[in-house]
């Protein structure tokens, strides 16, 4: 392996290590200050909508864009934009009414949105192009780019939360745009080469992908993350704030570090499980073999959220035997996630051909994005619905479904010599 090509994903990491931790920090940061004001169920899930919509227009158009402009135009714009959407949310004015606020923050986090879906796609690309050819090397770099952003992604959601609690709102916001701008002016001095900079006869047709296995996997994608973020999002959240809160300033405090630790916890262990991937599925040694190993990981983490739903049911009222056991079972649903999560990232990497992989990483986003979108919708609606049993059982069912969708991948034809 040349130095040229690891600097580059060196530059790349670096760039997606920043961006996913404002990213996570501006999740918890909204999701606590506004429950804290008196948005329902609901409203919080609305508050998430705009920013799920825009990945997946962004996710279905980036692709192009980076074919036509070249990886480090949308790595850069992603970093950019970002900056904008934390400035701008930090305007927010307390004395609005709650529609208007509404509105403005879906509009904000819309554009934090395509800011993500940006960054995320440019990353993603780049390990296919850079990653050493051959055994397990493609699988182990885009394991570790996964697994690390998520870690820290993990510390951001900590971040968000104690800096609301600590230092307020505005001055959090303030404070994280300032540091990713810094961020983006250092990565965009050093970048290397080794990126391609785009080809002009790139055409948005090609966006929509031919290739059946392409097609089967972004269906099992679209369930896998709405099977997460429909308890993710909101469920869980207002389920132990409601838990541990005691209504007064200091109570409060302590739920948002509390909810907050969790989260990173879980968020750390996904990144930490996603990273050791190949070494758990021994990808080396069997290649080609681990697309069929797609189903049966996804069978496996359908039986968490259904144990938990009827455990739920079962203790009826809250109890801290209860608490612990989801934390212990949600953690466990963690981990299967970040194989199943990984394996995902590996196969639309290997099934796809370098000519086409920003198009078809586009397109397998745009339906990681769609899954957001359809768990966040469902997550505020399941919770205001049935409470934290909907939440858990509506994300067995989506695990199901993909479970299915992953049993309909086949392995390539082989390439002639």
């Amino acid at each position: 392996m040349s130095e040229r090509p690891l600097a580059a994903y060196v530059a790349v990491t670096a760039a997606y290590w920043a961006f996913m931790l404002t990213d996570g920090a501006l999740r918890m940061l909204v999701l606590l200050h506004f429950h804290t004001l008196g948005f329902s169920p609901v409203q919080l899930a609305y508050l998430f909508v705009l920013y799920e919509i825009a990945g997946v227009i962004t996710n279905l158009s980036a692709g192009w864009i980076a074919a036509r402009f070249g990886l480090t135009s949308t790595l850069y714009a992603g970093l950019g934009l970002q900056v904008a959407a934390l400035l701008a949310l930090a305007q927010l004015n307390p004395d609005w009414a709650i529609g208007a606020s509404v509105v403005f923050v879906m509009l904000v986090q819309g554009a934090s949105g395509v800011a993500k879906d940006l960054a995320k796609m440019s990353s993603k690309s780049a390990v296919k192009l850079l990653a050493p050819k051959g055994g397990d090397g493609l699988f182990r770099w885009v394991a570790m780019l996964t697994g690390s952003k998520n870690a820290v992604k993990g510390v951001g959601f900590l971040l968000g939360a104690a800096l609301l609690g600590l230092a307020g709102f505005v001055p959090a916001v303030l404070g994280m745009a300032a540091i990713l701008a810094l961020i983006l002016v250092a990565v965009a001095l050093k970048m290397p080469g080794g990126l391609p900079t785009g080809r002009k006869d790139a055409k948005f047709s090609e966006v929509l992908s031919k290739n059946r296995n392409i097609n089967w996997l972004s269906f099992a994608r679209v369930f896998l993350f709405g099977a997460r973020d429909v308890w993710f999002v909101v469920g869980i959240p207002i389920y132990f704030y409601a838990v541990l809160s005691d209504g007064t300033e200091a109570g409060n405090r302590l739920a948002f570090f509390t909810i907050g630790s969790f989260m990173a916890v879980w968020i750390i262990l996904y990144g930490a499980v996603q990273a050791a991937a190949p070494r758990l599925l021994k990808a080396k040694t069997r290649g080609a073999a681990l697309i069929h190993d797609a189903r049966r990981w996804a069978l496996a983490l359908a039986v968490v959220p259904a144990l938990l739903t009827v455990l739920v049911l079962v203790a009826g009222e809250p109890a801290p035997w209860l608490t612990t056991t989801l934390v212990a079972g949600l953690l466990v649903f963690g981990a299967l996630f970040a194989v199943n999560s990984a394996l995902h990232s590996y196969l639309i990497l290997a099934l796809t051909d370098e000519r086409r992989v920003t198009m078809d990483v586009g397109f397998y986003y745009m339906a990681n994005a769609a899954g957001r979108l359809i768990g966040t919708v469902l997550s505020g609606a399941s919770y205001q619905l049935g409470g934290l049993p909907a939440c858990l059982g509506t994300a067995a069912v989506m695990v199901a479904l993909s479970a299915w969708g992953a049993g309909k991948l086949r392995s390539p034809a082989p390439q002639p010599a």
